[in-house]
C-alpha cells in the first residue's frame, strides 16, 4: 500500500459539501469529523449527512467519531456507508467489542488517541484494529499546529506493526501539510489527514498529489 491522502472536509465550505468533495477527486477517502460538542468542545455534523456523502462521493467515506458512547453509534456510521470508522479510545467503553462489529459490518476498524494518551493502550491490541490514529493537535478544532513530539507514537505502533507482521495503517491528524508530512512519513505514517493544507490551497487536488509524493519519497527514511 502507498501514501494515502484522506482530506478533512472539516475546512471546506459546509453549504456544498457535493462539489466540496468533487473538488478534492485525487483524495484516496474524505475524511469526515463528526463531533458531538460533549467529547469535544465543538459541534459538526452526524449520521445523515454521513450517510449522504457516502452517496456521493467519488472515494470513500473515512468516519472520524469525536463523540461519546461510540460501542453505541461507531455500528452505525458503518451502517450508513463509511468504509472506516475511527472512534476514541478514550470514550469507548469496550473498544475491541467495537472494532468487532465494525469489521462484521464490512469497515475498516480504526482508534485513535489523543495527545495525552500513550501508545501502550492499544500496543497489545494491535491485531484487532485495522487503523491507529494518532492525533497530532489536540482533536475539536481544524488549523491547529502539528505536535512534533507525537512522532514517537507513530514510530512505536509501526515498529510493534512491523514485529508482529500485521497490516496495520498509521494515520495521523492535526496539521499535516507540506512542512510536515515528511518527517510524519519518516516515522511510519501512511495515511494522513489534510484539512486547511488541501481546502486552503489554488488547486485541491493538485495540493493532495503534491502532498502524496512528499510522503512518499520520505517514508524510505525512518525517523530517528
Amino acid at each position: 500500500m502507498g501514501m494515502q491522502i484522506s482530506p478533512s472536509i472539516l475546512s471546506a465550505d459546509f453549504a456544498n459539501l457535493q462539489a466540496e468533495v468533487a473538488r478534492i477527486s485525487t483524495a484516496d477517502w474524505v475524511h469526515v469529523d463528526v463531533m458531538d460538542g460533549h467529547f469535544v468542545p465543538n459541534l459538526t455534523l452526524g449520521l445523515p449527512v454521513v450517510e449522504r456523502i457516502a452517496q456521493v462521493a467519488p472515494m470513500p467515506v473515512d468516519a472520524h467519531l469525536m463523540i461519546e458512547n461510540p460501542d453505541h453509534w461507531a455500528p452505525r456510521y458503518a451502517e450508513a456507508g463509511a468504509a472506516s470508522v475511527t472512534f476514541h479510545y478514550e470514550a469507548a467503553s469496550n473498544p475491541l467489542a467495537i472494532a468487532q462489529d465494525l469489521r462484521a459490518l464490512g469497515a475498516r476498524a480504526s482508534v485513535a488517541l489523543k495527545p495525552g494518551t500513550p501508545v501502550d493502550a492499544v500496543i497489545d491490541d494491535l491485531k484487532h484494529f485495522d487503523m491507529v490514529l494518532v492525533m497530532t493537535v489536540e482533536p475539536g478544532f481544524g488549523g491547529q499546529a502539528f505536535m512534533p513530539d507525537m512522532l514517537p507514537k507513530v514510530s512505536a505502533l509501526r515498529d510493534a506493526a512491523r514485529a508482529a507482521d500485521l497490516d496495520l495503517w498509521i494515520q495521523t491528524d492535526g496539521g499535516i501539510a507540506r512542512d510536515t508530512i515528511e518527517q510524519t512519513a519518516a516515522a511510519g505514517c501512511d495515511v494522513f489527514v489534510a484539512g486547511s493544507a488541501v481546502y486552503g490551497a489554488a488547486d485541491p487536488a493538485a495540493e493532495v498529489d503534491a502532498l502524496r509524493h512528499l510522503a512518499a519519497s520520505a517514508s524510505a527514511h525512518p525517523y530517528e
